[in-house]
């Protein structure tokens, strides 16, 4: 009776033979709503703040080191330059905010946070630090974001890792 009891809390397992508990680890996976908010929310708060602070910082280092960089932008001489710098930042602002987030805060970014989510590797153990590099830099491949529509994005299966929900 007792074995029974602890079988109906669904977290764990008694083997009847040994009356031992085995504990189980069973994981609900994110909705692709979730994970969808979680880009929105990710992505405004990566561009809004993150690319506003940098680009601040970039732009009063360029202007140091070489103000004529700035007036080639104004007369489109230097155009294609400032677009790939913007690219460049974009792309380190990306890889900073979900590596840094992800370590950090245990699987979480804000948006993870908002939607009761959260990013773990598929054995069930804490992301690391390479898995949370790896799973920012999967993320800048072009129309990686359109893997989602499959299920299962790429720099989740790339990584051994998925998103769970955590409340």
């Amino acid at each position: 009776m007792e074995n029974e009891a602890q079988l109906a809390k669904g977290n764990s397992q008694v083997d009847y033979l040994t009356g031992l508990e085995d504990s189980v680890f069973q994981f609900v996976h994110a909705t692709p709503g979730q994970r969808f908010l979680n880009f929105v929310v990710d992505n405004i708060v990566m561009r809004l703040v993150m690319s506003y602070a940098t680009g601040y910082f970039i732009g009063i280092l360029i202007v140091s080191i070489s103000p004529g960089f700035l007036n080639g932008v104004q007369t489109r001489e230097n155009l294609w330059g400032f677009f790939f710098l913007s690219y460049l930042i974009g792309c380190l602002n990306y890889t900073i905010y979900y590596t840094l987030c992800e370590k950090l805060f245990r699987g979480h970014t804000l948006g993870k946070l908002m939607t009761g989510t959260r990013a773990i590797r598929t054995d069930g153990s804490e992301l690391s630090f390479k898995n949370s590099l790896l799973r920012s830099v999967c993320r800048l491949v072009p129309f990686e974001i359109f893997s989602a529509f499959g299920g299962h994005p790429w720099h989740d299966t790339w990584t051994n890792t998925m998103v769970i929900k955590s409340r």
